[in-house]
């Protein structure tokens, strides 16, 4: 089956929002072993909406479309879609009459262009949205099925969900011959992108299976593919491939499909019963952010200290004067200093700590914008490193909280503490 997934809005064209539904929609299917081909985007220009839809009906089995389905008079969709294909509209009284219920239940009164949702084209299915005053519709033409769906995420997720998709999967029963798709994705961290392909260049080699590659900044992740013509054998190919990416990778893959760092972390502190503080000073609490932002992360989370002042490194963290002066807060022995302090002031078994130099400004030639020290203090061992990301100062807190957190993970699991082939360490 033919996918293709169309969205609708000059506001998606202009780049006021983000096409997430995109995104969305295409995982979605491919819960049902659908692979989307085509991702369009149209403004609300019906010489530019009539063109797609027929473009689609042409190469597509089935079409999501998103937007326009609204009250105002740049919402098109249902209007152009029954022009394209020669349908007249026609009112579903049992949609205009929940569109009033909704308004009633908030007690407004509904505008008398809002009554224009409740047209469909000729020989279409409703679909209800109970949560809002679009409800969608499903057309047949030519064989081609055409969703058609709300722009707002929250209403055409639950559409999606609960009318969309059993009825795809209604049309897919009992076909043969369709193969069964099978993925994953594995997140890795510490290794680039190219280097990645190069590590592995003999792996996915197998019939049926491909390796796809993407960096979302500070990871690269690794989406391989399975294709059998059956589920068992989707599901044997899928293992065999992301058994040899991890035994090829070993640490360096940290997480599948949607796990953060941050809730591998807490999985393994959570596991081994151990605790964890932190120390920040160039990350401003983002270490502690992430972590907290994990559901139950009062388990093992004690608490952080954000000290970006010197002097209030050494009041709140106990890092001597004497080596703020003699070596500076960007420095090996302060950074050790303010993992120790976190670890003992918290009394956890582990403390990570974060000291640089994010910029714009505020660097020197000693100590250039970009540098940074992570520091790690539990059981017997005390350890630092220093490295340089040359990268704005968002992504430097992006890639220094990630580092802080991946030492934790590495230290759990008995690892080396730094990943050298990706952020780069310095001298």
């Amino acid at each position: 089956m033919r996918a293709e997934i169309l969205t609708i809005g000059d506001e998606l064209l202009r780049g006021e929002i983000v096409d997430s539904n995109k995104a969305f929609l295409s995982d979605r299917l491919f819960g049902l072993d659908i692979e989307t081909r085509f991702h369009v985007s149209v403004g609300d220009d019906p010489r530019d909406m009539e063109d797609a839809f027929r473009r689609a009906a042409g190469r597509s089995d089935v079409v999501l479309v998103s937007g326009g389905l609204g009250p105002t008079r740049d919402d098109l969709t249902i209007e152009v879609l029954a022009r394209t294909f020669g349908r007249s509209l026609q009112v579903d009284q049992a949609s205009l009459e929940g569109i009033k219920a909704f308004f009633a239940r908030f007690g407004r009164e509904m505008a008398p262009n809002n009554a224009k949702q409740a047209n469909f084209p000729q020989g279409a299915e409703v679909l209800p949205n109970p949560i809002g005053t679009a409800p969608g519709c499903l057309l047949e033409e030519s064989g081609t099925l055409f969703f058609c769906m709300p722009g707002v995420p929250r209403e055409l997720h639950q559409m999606m969900d609960e009318q969309v998709l059993p009825r795809i999967a209604e049309r897919l029963a009992g076909a043969e011959g369709r193969p069964v798709v099978r993925t994953a994705l594995l997140r890795t961290f510490g290794i680039g992108e190219s280097n990645l392909d190069a590590e592995l260049a003999d792996i996915a080699r197998e019939g049926g299976v491909s390796l796809s590659f993407r960096t979302a900044f500070p990871d690269n992740y690794l989406r391989p593919v399975a294709r059998g013509a059956t589920a068992s054998e989707a599901e044997a190919k899928l293992a065999r491939v992301c058994d040899a990416i991890r035994e090829r990778l070993g640490p360096l893959v940290y997480g599948t499909d949607a796990e953060s760092m941050e809730e591998v972390v807490g999985k393994l502190l959570r596991e081994q019963g151990k605790t964890l503080a932190v120390a920040e000073s160039c990350t401003g609490g983002l270490v502690g952010e992430r972590i907290t932002a994990v559901p139950g992360s009062s388990d093992y989370f004690l608490g952080g200290v954000v000290a970006y002042a010197d002097r209030m490194k050494a009041a709140l963290l106990g890092v001597p004067e004497s080596l703020l002066l003699k070596y500076g807060a960007v420095s090996e022995p302060v950074a050790l200093a303010m993992a120790e302090g976190a670890r003992e002031r918290f009394g956890a078994d582990l403390a990570v700590s974060t000291t640089g130099i994010a910029g714009p400004g505020g660097g020197s030639e000693a100590k250039p914008v970009g540098l940074v020290w992570v520091g790690f203090s539990g059981g017997d061992e005390n350890a630092a490193q220093m490295f340089e990301f040359p990268l704005d100062r968002s992504r430097h807190r992006m890639a220094t909280a990630q580092v802080a957190l991946d030492w934790v993970r590495r230290a759990l699991l008995g690892e080396e503490r730094v990943a050298l082939r990706y952020l780069r360490r310095s001298r």
